[in-house]
């Protein structure tokens, strides 16, 4: 019997996973899921800034009233990314992930496991450093290439040219050398603040509460959180109750990372990814099995998130918007993640009345508590 083709079997099986509509081993319970109701396809090859944490100019808003993009920070961490995984299954929705490249060499696997379920892979520098901003500019720039390298060497496949700032801590030049690379860069507009709360319901209590407050936007959890493991399938069933949509982000382009790095990264992990040398009959088994694949016509694998889904016999397949920003000098624009973008109304407009926002001081609050107040200094100080 012949075999579909592996890259027809991802294709099919990665459409089957965004809509809810279709058969019930892909979506338990279609009814009570989220889905995906569209797709944002984005070009960054001019190196956009999405989101309103930020001090420096970027690009609007792509999602309208009651739309959310699912994001998770930090990991993999296989405890907690395993849930979160089955809990996005569950709803029949996708995220994105922004994975730090050395969690990301100690658990290839479960790198693997997020792309194979149909998310998109971004990146959170190779090491997490506190706050980029301080760092030389080679050092900032090593640990981007270094992130990029490591996390698509762990995945095995080309990942999105999608990037965030440890701490959202950017900066204007390093915002030109994404650019330079064609790299996007994420910010956010909702802040679970996961790092802080332990208890999952009051992690649901404030993300929803600002969700409701930014009517959307992009949410910033982490995978590395037992609290947001647990607190998650609740969030996502809340928000299908409220009315949100979830839109998944997808790249236009893949990212090729710098040769050097990418050798080097397989020389020093090349045990945890597979990739010892093997002796013998194996060694063997293995050149030839390498040898009938040239031969062959094996096909390439698609990356996940440049799939375009095949339209299932319900005709339920999200609409795709496509955005390609034009290249720009990043400078600051000033204001605080406060007043950077005001709520989107139901209208699809701004909100009609200026907030009134008071300062006040950054204080510590005892374990348990729902943490510091957010400002932009506690995100460039790599606060969360």
């Amino acid at each position: 019997m012949t075999r579909p083709l592996p890259s027809l079997v991802l294709a099919l099986s990665f459409a089957a996973s965004l809509s809810p509509a279709i058969a019930d081993e892909t979506c338990p319970n279609p009814e009570k899921a989220l889905g995906v109701s569209r797709i944002i396809e984005i070009d960054p090859s001019a190196g956009p800034l999405f989101g309103e944490f930020t001090k420096y100019e970027k690009e609007p808003r792509f999602l309208g009233p009651k739309e959310v993009v699912l994001t998770f920070d930090d990991g993999p961490m296989p405890k907690y990314t395993k849930p979160i995984l089955e809990a996005l299954d569950k709803f029949c929705t996708k995220a994105t992930f922004f994975y730090v490249g050395r969690m990301a060499m100690a658990y290839p696997d479960m790198v693997k496991e997020v792309m194979g379920r149909g998310h998109t892979m971004g990146t959170h520098t190779w090491s997490h450093p506190m706050n980029m901003r301080r760092r030389s500019l080679n050092s900032a720039k090593d640990q981007i290439e270094r992130g990029f390298a490591a996390v698509s060497l762990a995945a095995g496949e080309p990942i999105a040219p999608f990037f965030r700032f440890p701490g959202l801590s950017d900066s204007g030049p390093m915002l030109d050398y994404l650019q330079q690379r064609g790299i996007a860069a994420f910010t956010v507009d909702v802040v679970s603040n996961d790092s802080y709360i332990s208890s999952p319901q009051r992690l649901i209590q404030r993300t929803l509460a600002h969700v409701e407050r930014q009517n959307g936007g992009i949410i910033l959890f982490h995978d590395i959180k037992a609290s947001t493991a647990r607190a998650l399938p609740t969030i996502l069933a809340e928000l299908k109750k409220r009315g949100y949509k979830v839109v998944h982000l997808r790249s236009k382009t893949e990212f090729e990372p710098l040769p050097k790095l990418t050798d080097a990264l397989k020389d020093t992990y090349a045990k945890k990814l597979g990739l010892a040398e093997k002796d013998g009959k194996d060694a063997d088994k293995a050149d030839m099995a390498d040898s009938d694949d040239k031969k062959g016509a094996k096909k390439k694998l698609v990356p996940f998130y440049a799939i375009t889904p095949l339209e299932p016999e319900t005709g339920d397949v999200p609409d795709v918007t496509e955005i390609a920003p034009e290249p720009r000098k990043r400078t600051r624009a000033g204001g605080t993640h406060s007043t950077a973008g005001e709520p989107v109304s139901d209208d699809g407009g701004a909100h009609p009345k200026p907030r009134v926002y008071k300062k006040r001081a950054s204080k510590s609050k005892s374990p348990g508590s729902d943490g510091p107040v957010m400002t932009m200094s506690g995100a460039v100080s790599g606060r969360f």
